[in-house]
């Protein structure tokens, strides 16, 4: 397991609102979802922290517990007309998961840093060994 490199909760929350988990001053996405490559206030390289499918499995884990679980809870869903019932229930899902999946990633970003966990590590991995 990685050890602490960096503060953990200063890196972590600085990746969720989307500023670079060393400095806290630049920008960690230059489009939606596209990490700059370096920051430009402290020149960290920002490219090399992994993101990989982390963030997407933690948002769909999220939003599933907070939307779909308890639509589950309720007879009327079930109950309604599908015309009605879909709209009301796609619209939240998807704007909860768009808000959610950059915020995430920045997150996940920043505990890679603070882990000091790079995408030249691959090689310690041990799924890679497991053939």
């Amino acid at each position: 397991m990685a050890e602490i490199v960096h503060p953990l909760k200063r890196s972590l929350f600085r990746g969720l609102s989307g500023h670079c988990p060393a400095c806290g001053k630049g920008q960690l996405f230059w489009k939606y979802l596209k990490v700059n490559g370096r920051c430009e206030v402290c020149d960290t390289d920002l490219a090399r922290y992994p993101a990989d499918d982390g963030p997407a499995y933690l948002t769909i884990l999220l939003v599933g517990h907070l939307v779909v679980a308890p639509l589950l809870f309720f007879p009327i869903v079930w109950r309604s007309n599908p015309a009605y019932s879909l709209p009301i229930i796609l619209i939240p899902l998807a704007a909860l998961t768009l808000a959610l999946l950059p915020r995430i990633k920045g997150g996940w970003i920043g505990l890679m840093y603070a882990m000091g966990v790079k995408d030249t590590d691959a090689h310690l991995h041990t799924a890679d060994f497991a053939d």
